[in-house]
């Protein structure tokens, strides 16, 4: 052997050996959503990630989602002591749903603990965005998988979203009015791509609407000027869901009875609190949001000229929208949004739109199949949010 080769080889063991010693994964379970996006995650899993991971030594069981939800089912049963972590190649979609799998599990204390991997193959991408700008990298496939191969990991908060008997899990953002209408609405256009977000915000720019309702919140320490007052006697009580399901994850413990609530009344364009900075590869919607400092970042927009919002949209790209007289920005412990109807149609409803998933519908609610049942706003929204209960690959 050739002493060129020699020192090649004797890095490449150096190499592997620091990776070994870091936690790199040596199994992992991929999960592909094939519809998402374009459609082109099954072929960017074959032509790019796939050879990275051979490359890397990593043993890949690999499994297509075939409808929505099925990821939840998959991660509600999947053996996890075969794997090291849990791999998505998809857009947000996926992730979410295997987050809300693996904690109605019994063992979700333990499973909760496997590390989840994103690769953005889909839509919006807001996850994989958020983890790879923290580190000044891109947000490509390459980047994202060798994040997951390297082994480094970052704790992520999760919120839960209780809704009348209805709990689901979040990692990402609640959203309702402006931009849950244009989440939901535009999905007909998901053979656009991401560009289907731009366009159909256009469209609801141009015939805006303007929901009445209220939110009533915990603020961070530093905002407690945020909103008015609540008296003690109206402070919000927190819901529980109604369902027994004790053998799966419950919620948050901490209680806000006693705490110094204050509210926001509307009528508002739209209301939306986060987990993450991105909401979409292009849209900082949270520029001062962390992965795991026990907080949600709310924004709240309230009635905007038409000029001005198209303005805020445009600098979305950099976060610097929040900066706008406009826009109310601020840090919660607790958050319930209790929506109320559209002003222009008392009888149309709003979305409330968690992660891309409707959790509620007003009646009469606009895009909606009129002849669904759609449930009418009942119980308040309300959100809480445990510290850093899920864990993420994530570049060093």
């Amino acid at each position: 052997m050739a002493d060129g080769e020699g020192a090649a080889a004797a890095w490449g063991e150096t190499l592997r050996g620091c990776l070994d010693s870091i936690g790199r994964p040596k199994r992992l379970f991929v999960l592909i959503n094939p519809y998402g996006g374009k459609r082109r995650a099954s072929k960017i899993y074959e032509a790019e990630i796939k050879p990275l991971f051979e490359a890397a030594g990593v043993e890949v069981t690999m499994q297509e989602t075939r409808y929505r939800g099925h990821a939840r089912e998959v991660a509600s049963s999947l053996d996890l002591a075969r794997y090291d972590g849990i791999v998505c190649v998809s857009g947000d979609g996926v992730l979410v749903e295997l987050v809300n799998g693996i904690l109605q599990r019994s063992d979700w204390e333990e499973a909760i603990k496997m590390p989840i991997g994103i690769v953005p193959a889909g839509t919006g991408n807001g996850m994989a965005k958020s983890l790879l700008h923290a580190a000044s990298e891109t947000c490509s496939v390459s980047d994202a998988v060798f994040a997951i191969i390297t082994g480094h990991k970052q704790a992520l908060d999760v919120c839960t979203i209780v809704q009348g008997e209805k709990t689901v899990f979040s990692v990402l953002s609640t959203t309702w009015g402006l931009v849950a209408d244009v989440d939901i609405e535009s999905e007909k256009y998901r053979w656009m791509g991401s560009a289907r977000f731009d366009f159909y915000a256009l469209v609801r720019i141009m015939n805006l609407r303007r929901y009445r309702g209220s939110v009533h919140f915990v603020p961070a320490p530093g905002y407690e000027a945020y909103g008015d007052p609540v008296k003690q006697a109206e402070t919000p009580i927190v819901e529980r869901n109604g369902e027994s399901r004790v053998c799966s994850y419950q919620g948050p413990t901490a209680e806000f009875q006693c705490s110094d609530w204050r509210s926001i009344d509307g009528p508002f364009v739209g209301v939306c609190v986060y987990n993450v900075p991105w909401a979409a590869e292009n849209a900082m919607a949270a520029p001062e949001a962390k992965f795991s400092d026990g907080y949600m970042d709310a924004v709240i927009l309230k009635d905007c000229p038409k000029a001005d919002l198209l303005a805020l949209l445009l600098k979305m790209s950099d976060g610097s929208y929040v900066k706008s007289p406009h826009v109310t920005y601020f840090k919660v412990k607790s958050f319930r949004l209790s929506p109320g109807q559209l002003m222009e149609d008392p009888k149309r409803g709003g979305i409330v739109d968690v992660d891309g998933e409707v959790v509620a519908r007003g009646e009469g609610t606009y895009g909606m199949n009129q002849d669904q049942d759609l449930m009418a706003y009942g119980p308040s929204v309300q959100l809480t949010v445990h510290q850093g209960l899920a864990t993420v690959y994530c570049p060093k």
